[in-house]
């Protein structure tokens, strides 16, 4: 390869192209809005043309924490041709969690939605390398009451800017020189052991996984996707953003997934790819059957996690095709079944630019059939995870025998098509987000009634992962289920608090005093379980 490609494989520079090549054709629709490839690569420019002004430059970091919105994917291109590492946050975070991702990362810019200002407040006394906090006003959001979170933060030594005023400008910036194997972004994977890491993720990594996609479902500029996933996920940000600007497709931004807007705006901007989860499915099949299902513009769903119980059912009830694939943020998109070659419950075969291996507990291989951890290692340069942040040992240790070990038991069949069994990790995902145990068990532990806990998966009644906590109390103390979610919901994203509670009388443990999480796995929900869903208790967002 020649330096040239080296730097026309970086992320800006896909938008470069594409709206050199397309011009004023739509690109986006949000809100009854259009926003052509032209658009984009212009509000790229203006967010370019801002930061630099800000004095931000190559190599340094900026936090997002932003809900669903054009503007949002404007900072993602314009922050890459400036050289910028970006780091998305879950608009879920706040307390303790949000300020280790800010530090992290060592932002020194959070852009936040002024819905999450508060938070941003709260953690700015721990956060002593955050300089400037950049404002987006979204004109759905009341605001008002926020203008004394302003005066507080300014008070704090912090700068304060709005996004709106810092972008009003002539799209001049000074290009910066950005390659294939620099930073792309952080992204925050599930701390099992300890807090959550930021994999930092090479401009490589998200091309050479959106290329596949694209072959994989056979893309075309005719394709319209329908994303609803959050942009601080990659599935959003890439599988559908980066996918559709690569075919030179047309995209749907909604907000979020709602099940009772999904068919509509399927039919109004006759969206044929959607990108799913693998719970979004069991709820759109879960929904009245009607005899014209299969009468819509939908032709693929791209995803992970699609109910094997349902494939072929959802498949056949609304005529369109299941992609599965497998991916982490470490390492992008490592197995995946095609358009022509699809197996039912599984998530493909490992493409032509990686190389992977199932081993046991000893990490000897294993042959097919044989549940074992999955060890993946790249051919392509740079298309995988530079490291973990800040981190070497836990870099060294995700990269032993020169194998990047992905904590999750897989099997392969004698056709070479992959099945998820388990993970391996105490890292749970409950309905598309990843949790970190060690998280949740950090904010339960700190209640004053509580003695320790042991925070572990747990399946529902249809099948579905959730949260469960099981903890003993201090000596005379007491607590109710109600009262713990209460104390939880103030500190913790609302997707990270329990479904279950068991109080009992202790954990079990091994003779060096490790809770046996297995154990509580086999338990399950046992009659002692207090479920939340039962009980009717809701969370807030």
């Amino acid at each position: 390869m020649t330096d040239d490609l080296f730097r026309e494989r970086v992320v800006h520079k896909l938008l470069e192209r594409q709206a050199a090549k397309y011009g004023d054709k739509t690109f986006m629709y949000f809100r009854d809005k259009e926003f052509s490839f032209l658009d984009l690569e212009r509000g790229a420019c203006r967010v370019a043309s801002g930061f630099q002004g800000l004095g931000i430059g190559k190599d340094d970091k900026v936090a997002i924490i932003m809900n669903n919105c054009p503007e949002y994917i404007f900072l993602q291109f314009g922050l890459s041709k400036l050289g910028v590492v970006q780091a998305p946050i879950n608009t879920a975070h706040k307390g303790n969690v949000l300020a280790h991702m800010l530090n992290l990362a060592d932002s020194r810019v959070v852009v936040v939605g002024i819905q999450y200002l508060d938070r941003i407040e709260k953690v700015l006394g721990n956060t002593p390398k955050l300089e400037t906090v950049v404002v987006f006003h979204d004109a759905h959001v009341d605001e008002s009451g926020f203008d004394g979170i302003r005066a507080r933060i300014t008070k704090l030594g912090k700068q304060v800017k709005d996004l709106s005023q810092l972008v009003d400008n002539d799209g001049f910036y000074q290009p910066v020189d950005v390659v294939w194997s620099d930073p792309f972004a952080i992204t925050y994977t599930s701390g099992t052991t300890g807090p959550s890491k930021g994999a930092v993720t090479p401009h490589n990594l998200p091309l050479r996984s959106v290329r596949m996609l694209c072959e994989a479902a056979e893309i075309t500029e005719d394709d319209c996707f329908y994303n609803t996933l959050p942009l601080f996920h990659s599935s959003g940000q890439h599988m559908s953003t980066s996918a559709a600007l690569m075919a030179g497709a047309r995209m749907v931004l909604a907000e979020r997934f709602s099940t009772s807007k999904f068919w509509e705006d399927v039919w109004r901007y006759r969206c044929t790819e959607f990108t799913y989860i693998g719970s979004m499915l069991g709820m759109l099949f879960s929904e009245e059957p009607r005899p014209d299902d299969a009468d819509n513009p939908l032709r693929v769903l791209m995803g992970a996690g699609a109910p094997k119980a349902i494939f072929e059912a959802f498949e056949k009830r609304f005529g369109v095709r299941i992609v599965e694939t497998y991916g982490q943020s470490e390492m992008g998109l490592p197995l995946n079944c095609t358009i022509r070659e699809r197996k039912p419950g599984s998530c493909g075969k490992i493409p032509r630019d990686f190389v992977g291996k199932v081993v046991d507990a000893n990490g000897v291989e294993v042959g097919p059939d044989t549940s074992g951890e999955l060890l993946i290692r790249n051919i392509e340069p740079y298309a995988v995870m530079l490291g973990y942040y800040g981190m070497p040992d836990e870099t060294t240790e995700a990269w032993r025998d020169l194998w990047l070990h992905t904590g999750d038991y897989l099997y392969y069949d004698a056709d070479g098509y992959f099945f998820f069994a388990d993970r391996k990790k105490d890292a749970l995902r409950r309905r598309g987000e990843n949790v970190s145990s060690y998280e949740v068990e950090m904010v339960v532990n700190s209640n004053p009634a509580v003695q320790e806990s042991a925070v572990v998966v747990a399946k529902s009644p249809i099948g579905e992962e959730e949260v469960m906590v099981c903890l003993v109390l201090k000596p005379s103390r007491t607590l109710t289920p109600m009262e713990l979610l209460a104390y939880c919901e103030e500190r913790m994203a609302y997707f990270m608090v329990p479904r279950y509670v068991r109080f009992m009388e202790v954990l079990p443990k091994t003779a060096t005093q490790r809770v046996e999480k297995y154990r509580l796995r086999e338990e399950g929900i046992t009659p002692d379980t207090w479920d939340r869903e039962s009980a009717g208790y809701r969370l807030k967002r």
